[in-house]
């Protein structure tokens, strides 16, 4: 199982059917198979092959999205690292993970250039410079150019082989390079395609940056039903409310501070948003006055999703969200959820404990760190560091971080619940 077959079917399938629209560029299943393969086939040329790591310091753009499909269908691991990154700290990611070659462009080259002998698994040619020449790096153009634009050699890609490494220091401190396998993200494309309800005919837009794993709740679906994925640069409310109504988009995924930004934009209206059949908030809780106006204005339509990068996750459902607009939801098919104690006993209906689960998207570990690994996977359970709920109907309620609680007179006060009060004020426009 190698999740790289997608692109391949769709571009024998869907061939003529937009895969792609970034900055008004649209691009065919067929031409992006056909893109994909190119660079594949460039990333093999140069010496890589599966299991090799490669690091990426990009924001959105083509180039990005094409390496994501190149390295799936060749077995290469991507490691999307974030642009924002400091020196040290790409100097710490990049060598970590093993990787062999860096993909970047302009505006993070000085950072790169100051942590270049510092990295010393990647070769003074493994630099590889998108959108411009740059002393030092090739360009892009050139580490693609004469390269077959025909399928790879078959790889031996199985569904347990690796395929990308994502960080996060989570509140820890400690950067955690998070594994997922081609299962793993075989099970992104199935299941959400069936939570959300997505056809071949959806049209889904993203304007987050894809190098977080949000991103995939729906870039997955969409190349596994071979969909329209239109990717902005950047998010900006005003593109994104004219974008939807004027390609009638059907799926998008937002992170709360992006929602409160187009529900307050001026140019917003719910008749912009009318062909929307999916608006999902993810990344954070989202206040329940929010969630109020959603229901009010665009009603039949509010998804969240609560998980780890990590693992297991809980969805409220379109369906659910009018009678359980607190919850964040329960378990989909094939995972299981549970509230413990600090014993590990179940905890009763509605009493706080630490949210636990498993399921098949549940990475098999950090890479390279098997201590970290069994500290956070007991039993083949997640333990999410988060504290909630479960109500008697089996559906989740988030209090906060574990380590975040407080204790006042006795009581256990969760910030959240801090929040929401604030939240609900007629004078109080956002809380952070």
């Amino acid at each position: 199982m190698d999740i790289g077959s997608l692109i391949t079917r769709n571009g024998r399938f869907r061939a003529d059917h937009v895969a792609v629209d970034f900055e008004g560029v649209r691009i065919t299943h067929a031409e992006f198979d056909l893109q994909v393969n190119q660079l594949a086939n460039a990333l093999l040329r140069a010496g890589l092959g599966k299991g090799d790591k490669l690091a990426t310091v990009l924001s959105n753009c083509m180039e990005l999205l094409t390496l994501y499909w190149a390295c799936a269908k060749t077995g290469i691991v991507i490691v999307p690292l974030s642009p924002l990154l400091l020196p040290a700290g790409l100097a710490g990611l990049i060598n970590d993970s093993d990787s062999v070659m860096v993909f970047t462009a302009p505006a993070y080259a000085q950072n790169v250039d100051a942590c270049r002998d510092e990295l010393k698994q990647v070769k003074p040619d493994g630099f590889v410079m998108v959108g411009a020449d740059h002393a030092g790096y090739q360009s892009y153009g050139d580490f693609i150019a004469g390269a077959a634009g025909t399928p790879p050699p078959d790889a031996g890609i199985t569904g347990e082989d690796m395929y990308n490494i994502f960080y996060s220091s989570g509140t820890t401190g400690t950067p955690k390079g998070i594994v997922h396998t081609h299962f793993i993200r075989a099970m992104y494309g199935s299941l959400f395609a069936n939570a959300w309800r997505m056809s071949p005919e959806s049209i889904v837009l993203h304007s987050g940056a894809i190098i977080f794993n949000g991103a995939f709740l729906t870039l997955l679906p969409a190349f596994y039903l071979g969909c329209t994925f239109i990717m902005h640069k950047a998010f900006d409310a005003g593109e994104y409310i004219r974008t939807i109504a004027r390609e009638k988009v059907t799926h998008v995924v937002l992170v709360p501070s992006q929602v409160v930004a187009v529900l307050n934009h001026p140019e917003y209206s719910p008749e912009k948003l009318q062909s929307l059949e999916m608006l999902q908030s993810v990344g954070a809780p989202l206040h329940l006055e929010v969630k109020r106006q959603i229901a009010r204005d665009l009603p039949g339509r509010y998804y969240e999703l609560y998980g780890l990068t990590e693992g297991f996750f809980t969805i409220l459902d379109k369906v659910d969200a009018p009678r359980k607009l607190a919850s964040v939801g329960c378990e989909p098919p094939l995972t299981q959820v549970r509230i413990v104690r600090e014993d590990g006993t179940d905890c009763d209906a509605r009493e706080v404990g630490e949210i636990v689960g498993r399921g098949p998207c549940v990475m098999p570990g950090y890479y390279k760190r098997p201590d970290l690994t069994e500290a956070a996977i007991k039993d083949g359970w997640l333990y999410s560091g988060d504290m909630g709920y479960m109500d008697e109907d089996g559906f989740v309620y988030l209090a906060d971080r574990k380590k975040d609680m407080i204790i006042s007179g006795g009581v256990n006060v969760y910030p959240r619940d801090i929040e929401e009060v604030i939240a609900a004020h007629e004078a109080v426009q956002g809380v952070a």
